[in-house]
């Protein structure tokens, strides 16, 4: 396998990986140890309290969600492109994670780059945008996530994986339903708590509570916390999340809209546990009806799932994990994207020279 000298770009709110809540950061940090261990030269553009075997250039000093003297966020991004492009000649291939904010500079430059675009697409002003940069390569993370923007440039469609290794299955029967996420309306905490009562089982909640969702967590959830069959247990931490899914009968997955991916169903499975969703976003892509959970359309449906979680065998989720979801099958899907890529703009090289 040639040997390649990669950039990884990662946003700088969270470290890579983060202390706490961060999807985006910790699969690129599960993808830039996973490349490093491959023997690939690998340079890790991040905040700089990241922890990683790659090279690490930082683009600020530590990660902006958790720094409360930053007040422009934007900037340090637009420091770490410069950053970028003074080491830019060191890189067969430039990996980004931030969204399209490179892209003017990815297009005068000219230099091998991909783009996995890790959010929602639905929003309107992306629309006019992503024309105008029709010729940008970007992955996405779900087929589902596409279905906005199904006529711009994908080059590849690549799940997201977590070490073997980093969670252990826990094959014995749970004590409680558990939530692990946002609290934010999107995210169904209150779904969540309905299915419980209705159910009659323990839920506990591990949840990070952003500003923005301060006042719903105040106005809609807190009240609803007094019920004995109810823990708060708040933001939790990579160790602890082991513990918290894999000692659980089930976790409750009850979005209420199109999420890209969802990176705590595959920690789930990874734990051996069923996963309860509503029938929104990636959840068909990610979770096997009857084989690694329940895919719902209503609270009825959800009760009734939960009910009949036994059926659900947690070594099969395990073993689905096993073969679909691990940071080394991600890693080679990247690394085939990257193949693609490198030898598209050899092509176009030889056309100019003819």
């Amino acid at each position: 396998m040639t040997k390649l000298r990669i950039a990884q770009v990662a946003p700088l709110y969270e470290s890579v990986p983060p202390k706490l809540y961060g999807g985006t950061e910790r699969v690129v940090s599960y993808l830039t140890e996973e490349l490093v261990s491959l023997g690939h030269e690998v340079t890790l553009f991040a905040s700089g309290d990241s922890v990683t075997n790659a090279r690490l250039i930082p683009g600020s000093k530590r990660s902006l969600r958790l720094d409360e003297y930053c007040e422009d966020q934007l900037v340090h991004h637009i420091g770490m492109l410069q950053l970028l492009l003074d080491h830019s000649e060191e890189f067969d291939v430039v990996h980004f994670h931030i969204d399209y904010l490179h892209f003017p500079l990815s297009r005068l430059i000219r230099l091998p780059h991909v783009t996995t675009l890790h959010g929602y697409l639905g929003i309107p002003d992306l629309k006019p945008f992503y024309a105008a940069f029709r010729d940008m390569p970007v992955i996405s993370i779900s087929q589902q996530q596409r279905t906005p923007l199904p006529e711009i440039n994908w080059v590849g469609n690549v799940y997201h994986g977590l070490p073997a290794d980093l969670l252990e299955p826990r094959y014995s029967e749970g004590k409680y339903l558990a939530f692990l996420g946002r609290v934010s309306p999107e995210k169904g905490l209150e779904r969540a708590i309905d299915i419980a009562l209705r159910s009659e089982v323990p839920l506990k909640i591990a949840a990070k509570i952003d500003k923005k969702d301060e006042e719903h967590f105040e106005q809609r959830i807190r009240t609803l916390l007094d019920h004995p069959l109810l823990e708060f247990v708040g933001e939790i931490s990579e160790k602890e999340k082991n513990d918290f899914i894999g000692n659980a009968i089930a976790l409750l997955f009850p979005i209420s809209w199109q999420e890209p991916f969802g990176l705590v169903m595959i920690e789930s499975l990874a734990c051996g546990c069923p996963v309860v969703a509503y029938n929104i976003g990636s959840v068909s892509e990610v979770i096997d009806d009857g084989v690694t959970g329940f895919i719902v359309a209503d609270q009825e449906n959800a009760v009734q799932a939960v009910g009949n979680i036994r059926l659900i065998s947690r070594r099969e989720c395990r073993r689905v994990f096993d073969e679909r979801f691990t940071a080394s099958r991600m890693t080679q899907d990247y690394l085939s994207v990257y193949s693609r890529i490198l030898e598209m703009e050899r092509d176009l090289f030889d056309v100019k020279l003819a």
